[in-house]
């Protein structure tokens, strides 16, 4: 009996610890979702239970949010500029990893932890000499601004994370190729980049979900509605003063993050194999 019970309070804790846990995560998800259906007499009536409808829902916050503002046209530019982002990511970021994984000596491992260190950088500090340069280059208020911007913090994270990850692909695969008539370019992309698939997804996941929740460097740059990227334009033209269009808000929220978690879901293995990759050799 004490092991049946011990089994017992066990698998109870650890279930209520998973329940806990499951609840914590979705709950954002359910608030965003009962607020953008609720109508605003049910939001601001304090005496409404704020967890369930206490009205009919409606549909009026999706409308005014596709009709009256240019959230489809913000999350287009999202789109364009974190597709743009992860390209030039990967062009740049895949050749140097590889580089620096190949590389041999402490001095690799010191240029890499210095590369990654770039990424710890505020925006705080950096968005003043990067408005000179987007001041130069006649790109205000643009939305190729923030392409060009967005790789100084992409490529150094992203490099290092492809450095982690070359290391466990074993050097012997290369030479094997090599000795069967590649070049060295040949063999690494016959041979290293199909072994690469969960790193480059991982690789492109982050580097899409940085650009996608970056903020300081939109609100620097962009000022016209039309170039806004979803972020700056759910927060600038959805709050006005002291009035929160919560409804409208929490759609737009809820619109733009439940497709990045859906695929987090669908990868979900490659991404776990991507981001632990590097960590075994």
């Amino acid at each position: 009996m004490p092991r049946l019970a011990t089994r017992l309070l066990g698998e109870g804790s650890f279930y209520a610890a998973v329940i806990a846990l499951v609840t914590f995560a979705a709950f954002p998800f359910y608030w965003m979702l009962i607020t953008t259906f609720k109508t605003d007499g049910d939001l601001y009536n304090l005496k409404s239970n704020p967890y369930w409808f206490n009205a009919a829902p409606t549909l009026e916050h999706i409308r005014y949010l596709f009709h009256d503002t240019l959230f489809v046209q913000w999350v287009s530019n999202t789109a364009l500029i974190g597709l743009c982002v992860v390209a030039i990511t990967l062009i740049v970021a895949l050749p140097a990893g590889y580089s620096l994984a190949r590389m041999s000596g402490r001095g690799a491992e010191s240029l890499g932890i210095g590369i990654f260190l770039t990424y710890l950088v505020p925006p705080t500090l950096l968005f003043l000499p990067l408005s000179r340069v987007i001041s130069q280059l006649g790109l205000q208020d643009s939305l190729w601004s923030l392409v060009l911007v967005y790789p100084t913090f992409t490529i150094p994270f992203c490099t290092w994370l492809f450095m982690g990850f070359f290391k466990s692909v074993p050097r012997e695969i290369e030479e094997a190729a090599i000795v069967d008539g590649c070049t060295v370019i040949g063999a690494f992309w016959k041979t290293v980049l199909p072994l690469s698939v969960p790193g480059i997804l991982t690789v492109v996941i982050f580097a899409f979900t940085l650009t996608m929740q970056e903020f300081v460097y939109a609100l620097t740059f962009i000022s016209s509605s039309d170039e806004k990227p979803v972020t700056l334009g759910v927060a600038t033209d959805l709050v006005r003063g002291d009035i929160f269009y919560w409804g409208e808000l929490m759609a737009a929220a809820l619109i733009a993050s439940v497709p990045v978690a859906i695929a987090y879901n669908l990868f979900l293995d490659r991404f776990i194999s991507g981001i632990t990759g590097g960590a075994v050799k």
